[in-house]
């Protein structure tokens, strides 16, 4: 078993210290003495063909678990999921369809928004399946799950364009959130993700209903 001793050793600061010009009979400065401290570490044991014992810490194979994932964790992430592949989808239509003054800055801004959530989306997709849980993103689903608000069609003004992207971004970040104390508690490395990811939205969102504001 390895020993770990606390040893000290002595460092002397080098020269004299004091004036470089000094007057005939002043005393000298004394010489100050550091004591810096380490670590050695003594292998007091050895066998009898002189290699040295020591305990290994290494577990067997049969004793490496996987993380037990709870059937609530992908179940939630999913439902996180599908929120943010229809903001993906919504943030598209809308950089697609826009009219209006400033078109070309809010034009770019939504792209930058589809980005978000789509980087986003691939992230909790490829959480799950680190989880071994299968990651549903297809249309259908899509549909039929998430809670984001419908857009409407054709084309819409930017000021329009705002506030309804906003709302999308918001109603994403609520699922994240409503779901976030059972993925903490399942998984905190799982709800760190989340933390993220709700931060990006709520930056995004900010500065996107910023574009409305008047003051």
């Amino acid at each position: 078993m390895r020993r770990c001793e606390l040893a000290g050793a002595e460092a002397l600061d080098s020269g004299m210290k004091g004036p470089t010009t000094q007057s005939p009979g002043a005393p000298l400065q004394p010489i100050t003495r550091n004591v810096v401290q380490h670590r050695t570490c003594v292998l007091p044991d050895a066998t009898e063909k002189g290699n040295v014992m020591t305990t290994s810490r290494r577990r067997p194979d049969h004793e490496v678990r996987e993380f037990e994932t709870p059937p609530s964790l992908p179940q939630n992430l999913q439902k996180v999921l599908v929120d943010l592949v229809e903001l993906h989808l919504q943030g598209k239509q809308a950089h697609w369809n826009l009219v209006g003054t400033n078109f070309r800055d809010l034009h770019l801004q939504l792209d930058d928004i589809v980005d978000t959530a789509r980087e986003a989306s691939d992230t909790i997709a490829e959480r799950m399946r680190a989880l071994d849980a299968v990651p549903d993103g297809r249309s259908d689903t899509v549909t039929a799950c998430t809670t984001l608000p419908a857009i409407p069609p054709a084309e819409q003004s930017t000021t329009d364009t705002v506030d309804f992207v906003t709302i999308g971004i918001y109603a994403a970040v609520d699922t994240i959130r409503s779901v976030h104390d059972d993925v903490d508690a399942a998984d905190p490395s799982t709800a760190d993700l989340l933390h993220r990811i709700i931060d990006d939205l709520e930056k995004a969102a900010w500065m996107l209903k910023s574009e409305n504001r008047k003051i």
